[in-house]
């Protein structure tokens, strides 16, 4: 089977819809695929990355994000600018995760391609596909009634979270050492890019806390972040010890072994809560809007406003975490979220619908 994904990262868009589809490809890889990335080159696209993890990547010249946000050009350039990238390879399969696109552009490639799959979080556009994923909490297939057609299936709910396969192993170790609710690893992480700066203002608010003396701040960032330095020196006058970690490739076990994060509601939440591990969240995005609602109703996590009131709010939120229990319930609340085995429930849909047809 070979597989085509259409997806780009940028300093605004941040990394999420790479990542996600880099872990399919892997599962699907795995399984016998074949896989190519066509990207944008946006400022801080993500090619060497994708590169780096093994895959070919067929770049699309040009991008103005300032007046087509998102997708750098019109719908009619880029599937056309597509069509030619992947005129050579006869995909099985277009896996298509971009706000910028929709069921014109889907439509256009449709005759390059056997299937297409839509990966969406907003449920507020209409699509052409075979098969939709929105690995949202709450999500079901009748949030899409409307935006796709009767011979599409669609996978809703954290159940298909593309997690990498790390995190579902590492799952036991971290529940066992969640027992005791204590707080002495402290893990933040705003996203790979972290475009708004969140960072800066989380370690600022801290500031207004009584965290103890001997914790350990771990931040996560990524090398394309606008404020890394900014961030690093920032943890250097923190008066707890705080390490900035760029790139990491162990996540999982730095989560598992975390007692408390601070971070953003994108597929980052899924990981946390599939290692049961207490959050506190910023909504940085529409897209993240929905996820952080039902996350938070369920007891998983805590959200928080960034605005002037933070260093109040985050204070409250910890004082109140603070207590065994509440870190206990937070932690059992986040395991029925994500088993960490979603990648596989989804190339197994993938592998079933292209054998029957």
């Amino acid at each position: 089977m070979k597989i085509v994904f259409r997806a780009d990262a940028s300093l605004e868009i941040g990394a999420g819809h790479i990542v996600r589809c880099l872990t399919l490809a892997d599962e699907l890889r795995h399984e016998g695929a074949t896989c190519v990335f066509i990207c944008r080159e946006h400022l801080g696209h993500m090619a060497e990355t994708v590169v780096g993890r093994g895959y070919e990547v067929r770049t699309l010249s040009g991008s103005d994000e300032g007046q087509y946000k998102w997708l750098g050009t019109t719908w009619e350039v880029d599937a056309q600018q597509t069509r030619q990238a992947i005129a050579d390879l006869k995909p099985d399969w277009l896996v298509v995760d971009h706000y910028g696109l929709d069921a014109r552009w889907e439509s256009s490639l449709a005759s390059c391609v056997q299937w297409t799959m839509v990966i969406d979080d907003l449920a507020n556009r209409p699509h052409a596909c075979r098969l939709l994923l929105d690995q949202n909490l709450g999500r079901t297939p009748i949030h899409y009634s409307e935006w796709v057609g009767a011979n599409c299936a669609v996978l809703a709910g954290t159940k298909f979270a593309l997690l990498r396969p790390e995190f579902a192993k590492f799952r036991p170790f971290s529940l066992r050492r969640r027992q005791t609710g204590e707080l002495k690893n402290l893990l933040i992480s705003m996203g790979g890019v972290d475009v708004e700066n969140s960072t800066i203002a989380v370690l600022t608010a801290l500031n207004a806390c009584a965290l103890p003396r001997d914790i350990q701040i771990n931040v996560v960032m990524g090398k394309n972040s606008p404020w890394l330095a900014d961030v690093k020196q920032q943890a250097y006058e923190m008066p707890w010890a705080t390490q900035v970690l760029v790139d990491v490739g162990n996540m999982a076990e730095l989560m598992a072994l975390s007692d408390l994060a601070i971070g953003a509601t994108g597929g980052t939440a899924w990981e946390r809560c599939c290692l049961g591990l207490p959050s506190i969240v910023l909504v940085l995005g529409e897209n993240q809007a929905h996820g952080a609602a039902a996350l938070d109703r369920l007891g998983a996590i805590t959200v928080l406003q960034q605005d002037d009131s933070l260093p109040e709010q985050l204070s409250q939120a910890i004082t109140s975490l603070f207590h065994v229990n509440n870190l206990i319930a937070m932690s059992k609340a986040s395991l029925q979220v994500s088993d960490g085995n979603g990648r596989c429930r989804v190339a197994t849909e993938m592998w079933r619908l292209r054998n029957t047809q």
